[in-house]
């Protein structure tokens, strides 16, 4: 972890209430897809958590929904600096997706799983995508995906765009033999997936409200096998035969 300021780049709204943020600084803290970073705003007392999207050595792309006040206050900046604490969490480990591996992710949970594509491509194997939105006007970064050269296909609730239903209705319409699975989303989705793809290893990355970002106030635990995993320390992701449901 490290404490960063970032120089916004560009901050521009690419879907319904869904923004794609470009910062230039230091990345180096970021070593995994699926870590996240959390993010200063002034006037407000707590961070707010953003999963990664993509990173290079100096620019860190962020994609997030403006769901409270304090992401519609970062929605309005198109310039200055940012406190960021950066590398946070533990990312997908992507010697265990194999060479065919699933990426499911759905609404908010999807950005991490782009970073994750990207690399998993570049390492030569070759994912398969499925993205769950509620409906067209929410899809984002379809393109993004389908330039990676990856078979990908969407799903919405209402049938406005790609297949009607959810993300386990696209996998059922898909067909496909995968080495593993990999998904991010909200709880809900992601034990819909775990139950779809029970003979599957699958890593699950949760969504979770954070209060610190770093495993001090235990206020974002999960239960496991184990015990209690804190989602922001000993995750955001979890290996699917470890939960407790």
């Amino acid at each position: 972890m490290n404490r960063v300021n970032f120089d916004i780049i560009t901050n521009e709204k690419i879907a319904r209430d869904v923004y794609k943020l470009v910062l230039y600084g230091d990345t180096s803290d970021i070593t995994l897809p699926g870590q996240f970073v959390n993010i200063a705003l002034d006037g407000f007392f707590l961070r707010r958590p953003l999963s990664v999207c993509d990173w290079d050595l100096s620019l860190l792309t962020l994609i997030y929904k403006t769901v409270g006040e304090g992401t519609k206050a970062l929605s309005e900046m198109k310039r200055g600096c940012l406190d960021i604490l950066t590398g946070l969490g533990n990312g997908f480990n992507m010697e265990l997706c194999g060479d065919k591996p699933l990426l499911i992710g759905g609404g908010a949970g999807i950005p991490p799983m782009y970073g994750l594509c990207r690399r998993l491509v570049e390492k030569g194997a070759e994912p398969a995508v499925v993205l769950g939105f509620n409906t067209a006007e929410d899809v984002f970064y379809f393109d993004e995906f389908q330039k990676l050269g990856v078979l990908t296909a969407i799903g919405t609730a209402d049938g406005s765009y790609g297949i009607r239903g959810l993300v386990t209705d696209v996998i059922r319409a898909l067909r496909l033999n995968y080495s593993s699975y990999c998904a991010c989303g909200p709880e809900p989705m992601l034990k819909a997936v775990a139950e779809e793809l029970p003979s599957l290893k699958g890593q699950l990355s949760f969504e979770e409200r954070m209060a610190c970002g770093f495993g001090a106030c235990m206020g974002c635990s999960c239960k496991t096998k184990y015990g209690s995993k804190r989602i922001c320390k000993d995750g955001p992701v979890l290996r699917s035969d470890e939960v407790v449901w």
